[in-house]
């Protein structure tokens, strides 16, 4: 029996005697199946081969980013939040080992899992198990569960506060359950927002973008970005990350709402002054 896991996008799946046929996650439409055919492996077999490891790096004051290299699934980077006496993992990465358990041991170890949405529950269920936390996703996003565990909780509405000052926000978009993370304390009490990539930071780290699908270059209707926008617009922060440690380094919230008024108007066709 194995935990397989599927190699494009690095979710773990029930124990099972056979590979799984398909990848619930890779099969919709915002993923992607890889041309050369779906592939598996499991967590022994990846530290079995020595290829795989984890580097735990400090980002600034109560905040590190943890991610494998070479990168796997979709190459995300995963955090864990210092908050007074409660470490938080924002979003998963799929490989661990005994040296990354050490390592985070030592910085506290993990008291709860938090995730923006499915395509990074990765093996979240071995991260929970390796540091006795609870995994909290978005009841809206319970379907897209590849394993099941009494360690997670499945929350609902619009926030809930894990402990003062680190709030989940349910924003949708991406997905409906698409949850970002307020953090009021980072960055020196001017706050940070957490998003993997329920937005992503571009290239000029001062704007962000909005996508139903990334890999299939889906677009979100434009009255849903100026939802999120308005929810956006009520969170405390002035950083934000995104999943590929993409950093809007200061003034973020005016960053993403200025960044939502030119994606409706770019879908809306207003943004356009030369293009029939």
């Amino acid at each position: 029996m194995n935990h397989y896991i599927c190699e494009t996008c690095g979710v773990q799946y029930e124990n099972s005697n056979e590979v799984p046929v398909q990848c619930l996650i890779c099969e919709e439409q915002r993923q992607y199946v890889n041309p050369n055919g779906q592939t598996w492996t499991t967590l022994e077999t990846m530290t079995k081969i020595g290829l795989y490891k984890n580097s735990i790096n400090l980002e600034e004051d109560g905040l590190y980013g943890i991610k494998t290299s070479p990168s796997f699934g979709s190459g995300q980077t995963a955090y864990l939040v210092q908050e007074k006496n409660f470490n938080l993992m924002w979003d998963c990465i799929t490989y661990i080992d005994q040296d990354t358990i050490t390592k985070i041991r030592e910085l506290g170890g993990i008291d709860a899992i938090a995730l923006s949405h499915p395509h990074y529950f990765s093996s979240q269920i071995e991260w929970a198990e390796a540091f006795d936390a609870l995994v909290y996703i978005h009841e809206d996003d319970k379907e897209w569960v590849t394993r099941q565990s009494d360690k997670i909780v499945f929350w609902s509405g619009e926030s809930l506060e894990l402990q003062e000052g680190v709030n989940l926000q349910r924003i949708g978009g991406h997905f409906k359950g698409g949850t970002v993370l307020e953090w009021k304390n980072g960055n020196n009490q001017n706050g940070i927002l957490m998003v993997g990539d329920i937005m992503r930071v571009v290239a000029d780290q001062q704007m962000v973008s909005f996508m139903y699908s990334y890999d299939n270059y889906i677009p979100l209707p434009s009255t849903t970005v100026e939802r999120i926008a308005s929810r956006i617009n009520t969170f405390t922060f002035n950083r934000l990350y995104d999943a590929f440690k993409s950093v809007i380094k200061a003034e973020a919230k005016s960053c993403v709402l200025q960044s939502a008024n030119i994606y409706a108007e770019a879908v809306n066709g207003k943004l356009f002054t030369s293009i029939k």
